[in-house]
């Protein structure tokens, strides 16, 4: 067969391929056109999922004729002033988006420029192009898109259910809309408006939490904290969720880059590993990440839907993000998700619309016919009371642990309370976690606040406890060596061999101490202690697959992370022992001054808090 150049028409739908996969894809383009243009307001309308129409309406700044008919010409954008692709400082910068979607579809261009008296109308079908003609329209743009993919038919065989597309382009839509705060948008569907989202007042970040709430819901504002750090040029900024506020998946992980949304796999194993210490291998924190930094510090023209980037300095990226997540839940000490005390309600409610009832007792025909009452005995056994005054009692912040000597249980009842002449409610007032009231099966601490109650589970909250102690000995002492009697030498390829002797500095930093050994290979000289009888060789090989992904040594970190978690387990007091008054009060007031001890290692809430009007609704009270 000979070589032939193919027609422009058949050259512009197969780059439509790339540019337009499915209706979200041309909302994508469209709605990001509309921000560039300086949009305050963006209507959005689809029907049949977008397969039939997509019509995107702005209030930007127009365009005139000329401008109109250059802009469906491919390669033509008003968005490189200066040709210079490494200072973009748009969504859009191909002119790739109105000639891709023209070429397999039916698209309606109307635009009014501001000062101009009239609205200007452009057809292209096909990837033909008639001439503007005069249409009515007010100030702004729109544009429509009739039967997508109509020119290349076999696309559609590979688009989903109208349903799941119509989805599609609301994530794209929201996504938008969450990094630009003060842009109103509207979502509608073939028979209702399913996304309103008004523009945002007030500063920044008042702006973008009221934004985060309207997308993402309440819950998710009242269990995030501020996150706002600068490191060399490179600001992050956004709010990240409390790691009891967690979720399955990772589709709540919301990255933006210079004001794009972009799925990065470097940002996402960033927070992985600020939350590491927090979440359990299966849950997911929720953020929402804003990165600013100098154009010509990141390439955003590595993907045709431009929705991956890459950064000059990986490192620093990923290091500010780290440092800057983990800084900001110190900054929220002991505090636990409102959802923890919410999902404990939803337990113990009834389900349903049924009213609140109590329970009857067995009716035999007489009102005396009641249950005897425990014997004497069983009562006491029951309810044992502790010295008088022990709730005023303060103790230094080690007090507990002294106490805690591995397998020191005692038989104990099913609860104990304890009995003070002291007004509860002033003393629980000056605790967060108020002061402990008794302990239920011998595993949960039950304490009063000033406005309601806490349960504590002592095992999960003493494990937090122990855990960021060891952190801070590894910290403060370094890490302890242990020598290999014979040096193991592990085989690799040339490259990640090179990759694991140029950070050998670092890994020495984290107790393990290599030298290259000849061509692909590295020789092991020491480890840290605290990982006893290892796998050194796929230690090695997990250490090099992270430095070839990340530039990171992640899998020694996680590793000593493990080992510290699981000591902590093993160290920390275990459910079913008898605690006094003094030690579960010494356990409260430690949770209060340690960060994150609102979760245990494995990310489980260790307390539930619940208010006084909480328990009254239990009650029908409310």
């Amino acid at each position: 067969m000979t070589i032939r150049l193919l027609p422009p028409t058949l050259i512009n739908r197969i780059a439509a391929g790339e540019v337009v996969e499915r209706p979200a894809s041309a909302v994508k383009e469209l709605v990001e056109n509309a921000v560039d243009a300086g949009a305050r307001r963006i209507d959005v309308t689809m029907v049949d999922g977008g397969k039939a129409a997509i019509i995107v309406t702005d209030d930007g700044r127009g365009m005139t004729p000329a401008e109109m008919e250059l802009a469906v010409e491919r390669h033509a954008t008003s968005k490189l002033p200066d040709d210079d692709l490494f200072n973009i400082g748009f969504l859009g910068f191909r002119g790739e988006a109105l000639p891709s979607i023209g070429s397999v579809a039916r698209l309606t261009l109307t635009s009014r420029p501001a000062g101009q008296d009239s609205a200007w109308s452009l057809l292209i079908e096909g990837g033909l192009k008639g001439a503007p003609e005069p249409a009515a329209h007010p100030f702004g743009t729109r544009i429509e898109v009739r039967d997508l993919f109509y020119a290349t038919p076999a696309r559609l065989k590979f688009l989903k259910a109208s349903r799941t597309e119509y989805q599609h382009a609301e994530d794209v839509i929201q996504r938008l809309a969450m990094a630009h705060p003060d842009v109103s948008f509207t979502l509608t569907g073939e028979s209702r408006t399913t996304l309103r989202l008004n523009a945002a007042q007030g500063d920044l970040f008042d702006a973008r939490l009221k934004r985060l709430a309207d997308v993402l819901g309440r819950e998710f504002s009242d269990n995030a904290v501020l996150l706002n750090a600068e490191r060399e040029g490179v600001r992050l900024s956004g709010h990240v969720g409390l790691p009891t506020f967690n979720r399955g998946n990772a589709q709540h992980q919301y990255l933006f880059v210079n004001g794009r949304p972009v799925k990065d796999r470097l940002l996402t194993g960033a927070v992985r590993g600020a939350y590491q210490d927090f979440l359990a291998h299966d849950r997911h924190a929720v953020v929402a990440l804003y990165l600013d930094l100098p154009p010509s510090d990141v390439d955003v023209n590595v993907h045709p839907a431009k929705a991956e980037v890459r950064f000059r300095d990986p490192g620093l990226v990923r290091g500010l993000i780290v440092g800057a997540i983990r800084h900001a839940l110190n900054e929220a000490g002991h505090r636990a998700s409102s959802t923890v005390a919410a999902q404990a309600l939803g337990a113990l409610l009834p389900q349903g619309d049924a009213a609140v009832t109590r329970p009857a007792l067995p009716f035999t025909g007489s009102l005396w016919n009641r249950p005897a009452p425990p014997p004497a005995a069983v009562r006491d056994a029951a309810f044992q009371s502790q010295s008088p005054g022990w709730g005023a009692a303060t103790l230094p912040s080690d007090g507990f642990s002294e106490r805690m000597a591995p397998g020191s249980y005692t038989a104990a009842p099913f609860a104990r309370a304890v009995e003070t002449p002291v007004d509860p409610a002033d003393e629980a007032a000056r605790y967060p976690l108020g002061v402990a009231r008794g302990q239920v099966h011998n595993t949960y601490i039950v304490a009063q606040t000033a406005d309601g109650l806490v349960i504590v589970d002592q095992h999960a909250a003493h494990e937090r406890l122990v855990y960021e102690r060891m952190k801070e000995a590894l910290a403060s002492g370094g890490i302890r060596r242990q020598m290999l009697l014979i040096p193991e030498v592990v085989e690799l390829d040339s490259a990640a061999a090179d990759r694991l002797v140029a950070k050998a500095a670092d890994l020495a930093a984290l107790g393990l101490v290599i030298e290259g050994f000849g061509d692909g290979a590295v020789v092991v000289r020491e480890i840290p202690s605290l990982l006893g009888d290892t796998d050194v060789q796929g230690l090695i090989r997990d250490l090099a697959d992270d430095l070839a992904e990340t530039d990171q040594a992640l899998a020694l970190q996680d590793r000593l992370a493990d080992v510290c978690g699981t000591m902590a387990c093993h160290g920390s007091v275990r459910a079913g022992r008898v605690l006094s008054a003094p030690e579960m009060n010494a356990l409260l007031r430690q949770m209060e001054v340690t960060p994150h001890s609102g979760q245990c290692n494995h990310g489980r809430p260790t307390y539930v808090e619940l208010k006084l009007k909480d328990i009254e609704k239990l009650f029908g009270r409310r």
